[in-house]
């Protein structure tokens, strides 16, 4: 089968099995297209994580009004009940005139999808830098659903860390996998998320000349967003000062952690997580080589997490966490290590699995996350537009980095149709279908209608995941109230 024709099958199965409609209007689409009636559990529910890629892929092909709905249909549902208020659905669905939502209350182990809420602002944003379309940003419902979020997220807590801390399962790994804490995956969304929301009140406030008005600031509503303007930014910096100075590794400061003395107390430490040597794993070594450096799946006290993380690794080369020479190396990290990551199916969702006693402890026997599967280091095709983007977008080209998603690519074109688009695949290789993965998932069909429109048709679209830059942010003309 000819690029061309799994191209065409792919938009098919999209526009017309895919996407759906609610309360009358396409809106965005399903997570796995129903082979059968009766389709178990919730895969034919309309879920945020799962229509990132769709909404891009959306936007890329002019279909600016499902977008829209989308995003207002969201803001919709957003949580108005204590003590969730200011959350964005996990899921929702229309059966028969009923509308279900999730927060959380009916998933697998109740924990709430965290992720889904810090994408919002970020899909938010992208919509309209794409369509030049401010005068929804400065809707009065869009401003208000922004500062809820903002409460919910940037508000007093009992740790003095900019980071976000959750419990396990709440983001796009969505079953037990010793990941709570402060994962790297919200973090760089949070950073996305406040970036987006910084942009989106300043869009409002420009608009109605607010900066330049000292009247203004007696309305109580515009008080709020000259606040958590100022607190978003203070908070980005901080973010982004506290993910590189803990979360990125190389070899040499693997070799600086190594030799760090422990149990230190006070302000002015080397070991302000008290890491000890025994909890730096040995694969480190050749997993890095010399110019290799990403960032680790977690921090926490005395229990650093050095498994390698793809999602969270590409989003902080998209949002720009990472600077031009750290995105350099993660790329020479993903050459050197691409038997591992891309193997016969990119891309691999973390590295290495969790397994024996550790598995059993960690992950409560979930039998979905056994080793080399599902979350715990399966091959999820998914994610490879992910790096396409990051790849294509970097200021620092790389050749050898972009023949390496040619070839992927053609790979994906070969075995997405024959084996019925699958969610994910098993193996130290990938090379079996998951043993409970669905078929004809829609973020695996998207993903590569994705990664064939950033390769094939328009390298230069890979802007459109352009977040506004914290310079420009902390450019802004704002009123102190610090």
């Amino acid at each position: 089968m000819n690029q061309q024709s799994v191209v065409e099958i792919a938009r098919d199965l999209f526009y017309n099995q895919a996407l759906v409609k609610f309360q009358g209007s396409y809106v965005g689409t399903v997570a796995a297209i129903p082979r059968h009636a009766g389709q178990d559990l919730n895969y034919n529910e309309i879920f945020i994580r799962d229509n990132v890629p769709t909404i891009i892929y959306l936007l890329l092909d002019g279909q600016f009004e499902i977008v829209r709905h989308f995003l207002n249909t969201c803001l919709e549902l957003q949580s108005q009940k204590f003590p969730t208020v200011g959350i964005f659905p996990t899921s929702f669905v229309d059966i028969n005139g009923e509308i279900k939502v999730d927060y959380g209350q009916r998933a697998i182990g109740r924990v709430c999808s965290i992720d889904a809420s810090l994408w919002w602002p970020i899909l938010a944003y992208i919509y309209v830098q794409w369509t030049g379309d401010k005068e929804w940003a400065t809707n009065s419902q869009v401003q208000l659903g922004i500062q809820k979020f903002l409460d919910l997220f940037l508000h007093p807590g009992f740790r003095d860390a900019p980071t976000l801390y959750v419990p396990d399962g709440s983001f796009m790994i969505d079953r037990p996998l010793d990941v709570w804490g402060s994962p790297l995956e919200i973090q760089v969304l949070l950073y996305g998320a406040l970036k987006s929301s910084a942009a989106l009140i300043s869009y409002d406030l420009e608009h109605k000349d607010y900066f330049n008005q000292e009247t203004a600031l007696f309305e109580p509503f515009i008080q709020r967003q000259f606040y958590q303007l100022n607190l978003s930014i203070n908070w980005l910096k901080k973010l982004r000062t506290y993910l590189l100075k803990h979360y990125w590794i190389n070899t040499n400061i693997v070799q600086t952690l190594r030799r760090r003395p422990t149990e230190q107390y006070g302000e002015s430490i080397l070991n302000e997580h008290n890491i000890q040597t025994e909890t730096i794993p040995n694969w480190l070594q050749d997993w890095l080589g010399k110019k290799g450096g990403y960032l680790i799946g977690n921090i926490r006290t005395g229990r650093p997490d050095f498994r390698f993380f793809s999602l969270g690794n590409c989003l902080g080369a998209i949002f720009d966490v990472m600077s031009d020479a750290q995105q350099s190396s993660f790329f020479q990290l993903m050459i050197k290590n691409q038997t591992d990551l891309f193997s016969e199916m990119p891309l691999r969702i973390c590295h290495p699995p969790i397994e024996d006693l550790d598995w059993k402890s960690q992950t409560g026997y979930d039998r979905k996350n056994l080793p080399w599967s599902y979350h715990n280091s399966g091959h999820w095709p998914c994610l490879f537009w992910f790096l396409v983007l990051a790849v294509l977008r970097s200021k620092e080209k790389s050749e050898e980095m972009e023949e390496l998603l040619n070839i992927y690519y053609e790979l994906l074109l070969q075995r997405l149709p024959k084996q019925k688009w699958a969610e994910y695949f098993d193996g130290p290789t990938g090379l079996w279908v998951g043993q409970q993965a669905r078929s004809y998932q829609t973020w695996t069909i998207v993903g590569l209608l994705l990664a064939h429109h950033f390769i094939k048709v328009n390298p230069d679209d890979t802007k459109i995941m352009n977040l506004p830059s914290l310079k420009f942010l902390q450019n802004l003309s704002t009123i102190n109230f610090f």
